[in-house]
């Protein structure tokens, strides 16, 4: 198998976690982008000695010092409505420390301690140590009020414990469309977790187009499907969360989209 066939299937998850480690699509598909551009121009670049993913992300951290310097990824043209993320990303460029790596790559990549350290050439204990850091942060981190768009009961019962149990206070629940429209309108929350295929056949996203086409506001999405919405063709979610998913996904999520738009308030 081919280099490019065999990295194929993990660049939808390296996107996902480069728009959450800096905030925005256009950055973190740029940041992929230069990790492929920098492995085809020397194959040799790439580790052969471990699995194809492990691989992928080994090149993706070993092109740049990931805690320094995002302004100096590749220019690439803004999506529609991410100017502000852009500004945002150049005064942040000194603001993605390790621990969030740490916490990102084993909450919603799902990589082992071992496999973490490895990426990030520290020791498993040091890892370990990242990470009560990133949790001990997002304990410390300003509350905020959450709109839960999700037609199954069961699941959005999970994200309200889960959004509850960090110190954030759920708004409304909504079910549809046209349901969550008018509960962000009634609301004002400031972070919305969206699914994306609703009751009576409506779309999460629909509702997040008409929501944010009013104000800015940080959403995650929550989907069975999220390489269909990590192809780096067109504006897609910075936060992506798959179903079936992991409490700890769902934390460093909405720490993560919390953390930006709080920046984004300040740099504004």
């Amino acid at each position: 198998m081919s280099l490019a066939a065999s990295i194929a299937p993990h660049l939808p998850y390296l996107r996902r976690y480069a728009r959450a480690l800096c905030g925005s699509q256009t950055a973190g598909d740029g940041m992929v982008a230069a990790t492929l551009e920098a492995i085809i121009a020397d194959p040799s670049w790439f580790p052969v000695d471990v699995t194809p993913q492990l691989g992928l992300y080994r090149a993706f951290h070993s092109l740049r010092d990931l805690s320094a310097a995002t302004v100096q990824i590749p220019a690439h043209a803004p999506a529609p409505g991410e100017t502000a993320d852009l500004v945002v990303d150049q005064r942040l460029s000194g603001m993605m420390p390790r621990s969030r790596q740490a916490l990102l790559l084993s909450a919603m990549d799902g990589f082992t301690t071992e496999d973490t350290a490895w990426l990030l050439d520290c020791t498993p204990g040091d890892v370990q140590d990242l990470i009560a850091e990133a949790l001990a942060e997002i304990a410390r981190q300003t509350r905020s009020r959450v709109l839960i768009i999700e037609d199954e009961p069961i699941i959005a019962l999970h994200l309200e414990s889960i959004v509850t149990d960090l110190g954030h206070d759920v708004t409304a629940i909504a079910a549809t469309a046209s349901e969550a429209v008018a509960a962000f309108r009634a609301t004002g929350p400031g972070l919305v977790l969206a699914d994306i295929q609703l009751a009576d056949a409506s779309s999460g996203i629909d509702a997040v187009r008409t929501i944010l086409a009013q104000t800015s506001v940080p959403v995650i999405f929550i989907t069975a499907f999220p390489e269909r919405l990590l192809t780096g063709e067109r504006p897609e979610p910075t936060f992506l969360i798959a179903k079936p998913f992991q409490v700890a996904s769902v934390e460093a999520a909405i720490a993560q989209a919390l953390f930006f738009n709080s920046t984004a308030r300040i740099a504004a």
